[in-house]
């Protein structure tokens, strides 16, 4: 669920006692009060769900109905909005079984709280997986439309693009059954963890050149309309403005999920690592923050999908 490396929050509601131990659970609380835990409400927790739901099913709504939208890049971009609305989906609804089991709404047996534990695990699993690659996917399109214009159109085809999209999905769900099924074992964890270094990683390089083109390009303009430095300084703080934002964004949101995985491995029962354990519900709102975040960047900044929108 969620919590992973704490503790299966739907089997605990309904136990209302803590499950064993498990060999990659972050030790007892040994802090001491100087630990500083940021509490969020389930409340908070939901309304965020559910504004990523809106925005991202409106992503989703605006591709499919307009055919200008009908591209590769579009298509990714629909991808990454159904990641992460599956991101939000699964966080939001296993929030709201766990409320339901813990006021006494819903009264069932732990063998099906099991098993929509594991499905609950696998949903979340695998959309973030799926999230990250197609995060990874845009940037490399986005690279061949600058450095490969001429031959862009004949490298990344409909055809491809569908080839690739149907990698990552397939992909995402087995990599989260292999989590799932071996989430004890530290090998699997620090795979993830290298999982998303490589997507950053990935991502800085791409961008980075592809300002670097950009600012080169916009200075050849510039000396042909015999502009004055001042001009392309601007563009250039703007592009490395932009690019702050684009990574920045990825890195906070994504980086102390990714970081309390890390910390699993490394120093499980250290009393500091501890204190960062006990703010896991927060790594996970800030994942769901980067779905309300995504289609800012990546997709209601396009002219035509605004306009299909309105």
């Amino acid at each position: 669920m969620p919590a992973l490396g704490s503790q299966r929050r739907l089997l605990g509601s309904l136990n209302c006692t803590p499950p064993a131990t498990l060999p990659l659970t972050p030790a007892p609380n040994r802090t001491g009060p100087q630990c500083l835990e940021v509490s969020i409400p389930d409340g908070l927790f939901l309304s965020l769900g559910l504004v990523s739901l809106v925005e991202n099913v409106l992503v989703v709504a605006a591709i499919a109905k307009n055919r200008n939208l009908h591209s590769p890049m579009y298509y990714l971009i629909c991808c990454l909005a159904v990641s992460d609305l599956l991101v939000s989906v699964s966080n939001v609804l296993e929030t709201a079984v766990m409320l339901l089991l813990e006021a006494g709404v819903l009264a069932t047996q732990a063998a099906v709280v099991q098993q929509l534990d594991n499905v609950i695990d696998v949903l979340i699993c695998s959309s973030m997986v799926s999230s990250l690659c197609f995060l990874g996917a845009i940037a490399v399109d986005r690279y061949i439309s600058i450095f490969y214009a001429l031959r862009y159109h004949s490298v990344v085809t409909l055809s491809r693009a569908w080839r690739i999209i149907a990698a990552i999905w397939v992909a995402s769900i087995l990599t989260s059954l292999l989590f799932i099924t071996y989430y004890n074992h530290k090998v699997v964890l620090l795979c993830l963890v290298g999982f998303f270094v490589a997507m950053l990683a990935l991502m800085a390089i791409l961008y980075v050149h592809m300002l670097a083109r950009a600012c080169q390009h916009a200075r050849g303009i510039a000396r042909l309309q015999k502009r004055q430095r001042p001009i392309h300084q601007g563009f250039g703080l703007k592009g490395a403005a932009t690019l702050t934002i684009l990574l920045g964004v990825f890195f906070l949101c994504w980086g102390p999920f990714f970081l309390h995985l890390s910390l699993i491995v490394l120093c499980p029962q250290h009393p500091t690592c501890g204190c960062i354990f006990k703010n896991f519900n927060l790594f996970l709102a800030l994942i769901i923050c980067n779905a309300i975040v995504d289609p800012l960047i990546y997709a209601f900044r396009s002219q035509e999908l605004r306009k299909t929108l309105q």
